[in-house]
């Protein structure tokens, strides 16, 4: 990666987010080595994104519903438990099974 591509910059805008979404999305198919100089950025491209994450998308709590299947993932639990716990997104993507009225 080149040295330009490693710049950081703070997320203050929507359009922020979505760039740094983009320059972080790389990293997921194939993860720096820890310690190197593009694991550093990968992990400052997180911290900066969950801060943001943090203070402009809340994620509400799921419910028992969820769990249940009767009530569907949202798109910004699919992006939380894909980033924070590892579960590919095309798990996370299934169409709820439809239950017994």
């Amino acid at each position: 990666m080149r040295k330009a591509a490693l710049t950081l910059r703070p997320i203050r805008t929507g359009a922020d987010y979505e760039a740094a979404l983009k320059l972080v999305e790389p990293y997921f198919d194939d993860e720096p080595e820890p310690g190197s100089e593009a694991g550093a950025h990968f992990d400052a491209l997180v911290t900066l994104i969950e801060a943001y994450e943090a203070k402009h998308v809340p994620i509400a709590p799921p419910t028992y519903e969820v769990f249940a299947g009767r009530r569907p993932l949202t798109l910004a639990m699919i992006q939380r438990l894909h980033a924070e716990l590892g579960i590919p997104a095309e798990v996370l993507i299934q169409p709820t099974p439809k239950h017994a009225a």
